[in-house]
């Protein structure tokens, strides 16, 4: 039986960067010693999840081949999986890649492409898998140079509503999928913002992840602060706003944040 979301408490969902490339912690946990060692100590801080990304989609990226996602996933994940009680969600927008990882015992595919690869609904569905489908305009190398324009809630909404409803139809069961409506990838600082401030807008009946952290729209929401003080807001704000899952680098100060506003942990 793979993971299934958990209703009536906000899921944290601890980052995991295995690039040498990463926006804002790159390099720091590539091998499975330090990786290891940082999501033991996320999940010791309140992670209820372990996303584990092998491909940057910092702005102006540029993609990796599988192989190289594969090299370095592998040895993670042989270490990590039975090294932590919490579930394992890899973030990928490819279809091999998925597979890898699910066969060895990750439970989550996060995907900022929307399982638009060939073959990535048919594979999430026959094994069981969750899903999080989130919404990207443009691709990573085109993030600030590409943003949406007016109407641009209605657009996301419409496209997670047709991604979902593909997604059941594909066989994954409804109680197996989040929709994430994208902060950041290819929207303007205040369309993150207001994002941010009306999550339960793209609900549509699932739950919904927010990516706030770290993010370069904090600095226009949130001027002074520093990265992980601002994501501690944010994340706090997302959740009243409707956001039931979390995705942050700090964990243990996004999990104070919301232990002190009094939002559900347990």
């Amino acid at each position: 039986m793979r993971w299934r979301f958990t209703e009536g408490k906000v899921q944290v969902m601890g980052v995991l960067n295995v690039t040498p490339d990463s926006f804002s912690d790159g390099g720091r946990w590539t091998s499975p010693d330090t990786a290891v060692a940082h999501a033991l100590e996320m999940e010791d801080s309140g992670a209820d999840v372990i996303d584990i990304g092998a491909e940057s989609t910092r702005p102006f990226s540029e993609p990796v081949s599988a192989e190289t996602e594969i090299s370095r996933l592998k040895p993670v994940l042989r270490d990590l999986i039975p090294s932590l009680g919490v579930p394992v969600s890899v973030d990928t927008m490819k279809t091999e890649v998925a597979q890898v990882a699910l066969d060895m015992g990750a439970d989550i595919v996060n995907d900022v492409n929307g399982l638009r690869a060939e073959g990535m609904m048919e594979l999430c569905a026959g094994c069981g898998a969750a899903v999080v489908i989130m919404h990207m305009h443009g691709r990573p190398s085109t993030l600030r140079t590409d943003v949406m324009g007016d109407g641009f809630k209605e657009e996301i909404v419409g496209f997670l509503r047709s991604r979902s409803e593909d997604a059941m139809e594909a066989g994954i069961g409804r109680d197996r999928i989040i929709l994430d409506p994208g902060i950041g990838f290819g929207k303007t600082h205040e369309q993150s913002a207001e994002i941010m401030r009306s999550c339960g807008d793209f609900s549509l009946g699932f739950p919904v992840l927010a990516g706030i952290s770290r993010k370069g729209f904090l600095s226009y929401v949130y001027p002074g602060l520093d990265r992980d003080s601002a994501t501690a807001d944010a994340t706090v704000e997302a959740v009243r706003s409707g956001a039931s899952m979390v995705r942050v680098h700090d964990v243990a100060t996004a999990v104070a944040a919301l232990k002190r506003e009094g939002l559900p942990q347990e």
